[in-house]
């Protein structure tokens, strides 16, 4: 199911169509935008560490430290407060990776989002996992990993193994 609203979220008049539209009422116009994230990949010999993911959606699947900006808060800050609320670890972003368009699962709905990726290094901490997000990690090869929770992140490890092959970090 896609997001669908059914009505303004500002005078609460029945919407016409579903967003993007204007309401009736007050002229209000409604966007489904993109979420935006901020995830790190951090890659030592060939392997990038992943998290098992605790919770819904895709509990069980692989995952990489990552999730949801706050409101007003840069995708690069969000990468590196994930990092620390996740592993317990204080990382240094590197090269830029990119930004991939993708879908999240949420209370019913799918959702746009925009994930945008950094290389890091872990700077200083031991990793000790937040056992609210992930049950267990582990160094998954960078060629032929298995699935991941979410197939930008999928389009990522493929493009990032792409790159170091070449010699070059980050897009």
């Amino acid at each position: 199911m896609t997001v669908a609203a059914k009505f303004c979220p500002r005078c609460g008049a029945p919407l016409a169509a579903h967003p993007p539209t204007r309401c009736p009422s007050c002229a209000y116009s409604l966007y489904v935008n993109a979420r935006p994230t901020g995830s790190v990949i951090i890659v030592q010999k060939g392997h990038f560490l992943a998290l098992r993911r605790a919770r819904d959606p895709r509990r069980g699947w692989w995952d990489l430290p990552g999730g949801f900006c706050d409101g007003w808060e840069h995708p690069a800050d969000t990468a590196i407060r994930e990092a620390r609320e996740e592993l317990a670890v204080e990382v240094r972003l590197d090269d830029f990776v990119g930004m991939y368009v993708g879908s999240y699962d949420h209370q019913g709905e799918t959702l746009p989002v925009l994930d945008s990726f950094w290389l890091a290094t872990i700077a200083t901490g031991e990793i000790h996992l937040d056992v609210t997000e992930a049950t267990e990690y582990a160094w998954l090869p960078l060629h032929n990993p298995p699935q991941l929770a979410f197939d930008t992140m999928n389009r990522v490890i493929r493009d990032v193994g792409s790159c170091l092959e070449r010699g070059s970090p980050g897009k």
